[in-house]
């Protein structure tokens, strides 16, 4: 074809090779997230008992559950999100910090260093269900293993500080594998040039780690902190079936409420739990956001 200045030019083709990639994850995106979040928010719009039609009653419930402190719902909002918040802060400074340290010392390849790649990893595979049952039964007051060789007669699950203790470790065990692969590669793609520069100008290990090894890695350490933080606000099986909420709901997490009261034994109240929900998912993105300029600055 020609133009009007009598240039030729060819009439660009349509390349459809990148959508036939992400075709599929965008349809199961749309289907399982997109939909489901935009349709959540709008139930917490409304007062739904999940059978018949949502009744629109615009910000009550927000209204109930932040600003009228003799509703039960704030009660639940201010308990949950309190030990939500909790439970962040104990376990993910564990699992970023103890996944990097073990990360580094299987690094320098010790002997065995593959079989403990593996045990470490491993009970990232296990499911939650498997894992707190497994753990409720290893810390039995009556027939427990830890308290028969301790001798002692401690109730890990149902006093504190111990269940927060109890709670905190088993995730911390149960977590850690996934965040090691991830850091074990990012170590690999290290240059072994820069560790014998470091040693040749008298570096020591502690040295190198801080000087060398963090900043290597710290796109890695970023992206293991964000998904961290998201998964543990989700959390929901470990203080269901290990701690059961106890004792006196000190370890009750928001999502506990939030099922109890959508999908409870009780008449369904899905607009309150969509709307605890939606602050939950506020507080996520967030805190995410504060850690990733953060982080994002200090580089």
């Amino acid at each position: 074809m020609i133009n009007a200045g009598g240039k030729k030019y060819r009439k660009k083709r349509l390349n459809f090779s990148p959508y036939l990639y992400i075709g599929p994850h965008l349809i199961l995106f749309t289907i399982f997230f997109l939909i489901p979040t935009l349709y959540g928010i709008y139930i917490s719009f409304t007062n739904w008992d999940l059978i018949g039609n949502p009744e629109f009653v615009g910000f009550s419930n927000y209204t109930e559950i932040l600003f009228n402190k003799d509703s039960t719902f704030y009660e639940q909002l201010r308990v949950g999100l309190g030990n939500t918040f909790k439970f962040v802060l104990f376990t993910v400074p564990a699992c970023i910090i103890v996944p990097l340290l073990l990360a580094a010392g299987l690094n320098t390849k010790p002997r065995g260093f593959k079989f403990f790649q593996v045990l470490f990893y491993m009970p990232t595979l296990f499911s939650v269900s498997a894992v707190m049952i497994i753990f409720s039964m290893l810390f039995s007051v009556s027939f427990g293993p830890i308290n028969h060789y301790l001798n002692v007669e401690t109730n890990w699950l149902a006093t504190q500080p111990y269940a927060w203790i109890t709670l905190v470790v088993v995730t911390v065990w149960w977590t850690i594998g996934a965040n090691l692969i991830i850091y074990l590669a990012a170590l690999n793609g290290v240059s072994k040039d820069i560790y014998e520069a470091a040693s040749i100008d008298g570096a020591n290990s502690i040295q190198k780690f801080f000087r060398i090894t963090l900043p290597s890695i710290r796109a890695q350490i970023l992206y293991t902190l964000v998904i961290t933080t998201i998964a543990q606000f989700n959390v929901y099986g470990q203080p269901l079936m290990l701690t059961k909420g106890g004792p006196a709901s000190s370890t009750s997490v928001l999502l506990m409420y939030i099922q109890e009261n959508a999908f409870g034994s009780g008449n369904s109240i899905a607009g309150i739990g969509s709307a605890m929900a939606v602050i939950l998912g506020l507080c996520i993105m967030v805190v995410s956001a504060i850690q990733f300029i953060f982080l994002r600055q200090r580089d």
